[in-house]
């Protein structure tokens, strides 16, 4: 195989004209270039140099290999511009996933925010309600219980945290709650029909775990997976529901929004960092911009 390093002292020969003038333009001595040219003539097989005068001249292979050797040259200077870039944050792709509850409250404002400071990095934006922290993402939105110990989310990631979402109780108009200003105490959801808000996961787990705090299992009439539906069968008079604070900003007309006490159900939103990726200023910048979000 070529070495591109011996190309480089090739080229160097062939531009300046002698071995003299090449060793002196790159620090060498002229045995020692004279020995990498032997040894790039070994491993390409032919002669590339020949005499010419008080110099040397390239042979036909010698040009062939010289002209490579400016477009490797190019290309590793590009590479390194490129990898400055990266690493100052200029350039560069990364990629997030996100539910969709947290798109436009949280999302939407901390990329508009990031582009601003980093307008040379593509986003690669996907939803993946519901998933595990996707370990070929660089940055996953994650759902966790509150307060759920360490900040490891599995090999390879770090979880960190942005904020706790609390639950709303929500009642169609005319419930004899809806006209109370104070928060609703959990416990008096105890013996309604429920419109259940959630799919097993963490989200649903928040809920169950506020209920068995508040000594009863909810009764759920309607399964649904929406907060949106779920606003319409609670509007409908089909039950009450809770829905996390980010997923009312559409609001039913024909429903009553509460806080709720005695627990509060709250989920824990955080981002599940690829490790590898926390050294590149693109995706610290992203993070903070969620975080300040």
């Amino acid at each position: 195989m070529l070495d591109v390093r011996r190309m480089q002292v090739l080229r160097a020969v062939v531009t300046s004209g002698s071995v003299t003038a090449a060793a002196a333009n790159l620090g060498y001595t002229p045995s020692a270039v004279s020995q990498q040219i032997g040894v790039l003539e070994k491993e390409a097989g032919i002669a590339l140099l020949e005499r010419f005068g008080r110099g040397v001249r390239p042979t036909a292979a010698g040009r062939l290999l010289t002209e490579h050797a400016a477009v490797i040259g190019r290309q590793v200077a590009e590479a390194e511009t490129a990898l400055a870039d990266l690493r100052a944050g200029r350039t560069g792709r990364i990629s997030v996933r996100y539910f969709a509850t947290a798109g436009a409250d949280l999302v939407a404002p901390a990329l508009a925010r990031f582009r601003t400071e980093h307008p040379g990095v593509r986003v690669d934006l996907r939803i993946a309600d519901g998933a595990p922290p996707d370990e070929e993402a660089d940055l996953t939105l994650v759902v966790r219980p509150r307060g759920g110990g360490p900040d490891a989310a599995g090999d390879g990631l770090r979880l960190v945290h942005l904020l706790d979402d609390p639950y709303r109780a929500v009642l169609p108009k005319g419930h004899p709650l809806a006209d109370r200003r104070t928060a609703v105490d959990l416990a008096e959801l105890a013996g309604e029909p429920w419109v259940g808000s959630e799919r097993p996961g963490p989200c649903l787990d928040a809920v169950l775990d506020a209920c068995a705090a508040a000594g009863f299992a909810p009764d759920i009439a309607v399964e649904c997976e929406e907060y949106a539906t779920a606003q319409g069968f609670v509007a409908a008079g089909l039950g009450v529901s809770l829905v996390p604070l980010m997923g009312l900003g559409s609001r039913h007309p024909n429903v009553v929004v509460r806080r709720v006490r005695g627990p509060e159900p709250v989920r824990s939103i955080h981002a599940a960092v690829r490790r590898s990726s926390l050294s590149l200023p693109a995706v610290r910048g992203l993070l903070a911009a969620l975080q300040d979000v």
